[in-house]
């Protein structure tokens, strides 16, 4: 049989597609991925490690996969153009810390859990979507979103959705804003750092 020129065209051009596409939706997944790694990793280590051992190990973690500045000016939401820019680079710091303290304290033990990514990739306008699963050998498993955005040509961690529906940033947000209203930045910070040293007790 004689296939027209046309149709081998277009089937090269599928085949060559096809995996470019397959490695697109990897790439947006390994920030998910070294995340979920890096959370069972202090977990599974986490008496040897400790409260203080657990941050240094999930730190490196976070500060490769999350996009720390713009989701701390995300969370600060429309106050963020009227603050000083020491202040920016103290918040920035500040919602670090937080970040790294509240994931060793929550991640402080292991009984069975594991993490399955979900194989699709939304699209969310120029942004991405990865849906996980937290799975234990006790109680319902917790559903996690993790909206991505390229920086600088590399996917990085936004937000988290609990439950896929409740949006850390957002919570963040409301949080932060009557803060912000009633002292200002450093009044911000300072919050973030009782945050972060409420997580280490």
């Amino acid at each position: 049989m004689t296939v027209p020129v046309r149709m081998l065209g277009a089937a090269a051009i599928f085949a060559i597609a096809a995996p470019v596409s397959a490695q697109a939706q990897d790439a947006v997944r390994a920030p998910v991925q070294a995340l979920d790694e890096g959370l069972l990793a202090i977990m599974k280590s986490a008496k040897q490690l400790g409260y203080q051992g657990r941050v240094g190990r999930i730190g490196q973690v976070v500060d490769r996969v999350f996009d720390l500045p713009l989701m701390t000016r995300l969370a600060v939401g429309p106050g963020w153009t009227t603050i000083a820019a020491s202040d920016k680079s103290a918040l920035v710091a500040a919602f670090r810390r937080m970040t790294i303290s509240q994931y060793a304290a929550n991640f402080n033990g292991w009984s069975g859990q594991a993490f399955t990514i979900d194989s699709r990739v939304d699209t969310r306008g120029t942004d991405r979507l990865v849906r996980t699963t937290l799975a234990a050998s006790k109680g319902d498993p917790v559903s996690l979103a993790y909206r991505l955005r390229q920086t600088g040509g590399e996917w990085r961690i936004i937000d988290v959705f609990y439950q896929n529906s409740i949006s850390q940033l957002a919570t963040r947000r409301a949080d932060f804003a009557s803060i912000l209203s009633k002292g200002g930045a450093k009044a911000l910070i300072a919050h973030l750092d009782q945050l972060s040293a409420k997580s280490a007790r």
